[in-house]
């Protein structure tokens, strides 16, 4: 499997526009949070709502994000 990340090109560029140190540490947190959205597309399971029956009075429903 790939590991995500940004191609040399990328962090080459980013090394050389801001410098050694920041570059580095820019490109390892972009890594991490593309490895960190990789394992929660992986990992992410589909909820079905239960809706109330029609025959209920209807109620305000306020669905969250998942």
């Amino acid at each position: 499997m790939k590991t995500p990340g940004l191609s040399y090109n990328s962090r080459k560029a980013l090394i050389v526009n801001i410098g050694e140190t920041a570059g580095t540490e820019i490109a390892e947190l972009i890594a991490q949070m593309a490895a960190e959205i990789e394992e929660l597309r992986r990992t992410k399971v589909n909820v079905t709502r239960i809706v109330p029956s029609s025959s209920e009075s209807p109620i305000h429903v306020v669905e969250e994000p998942v």
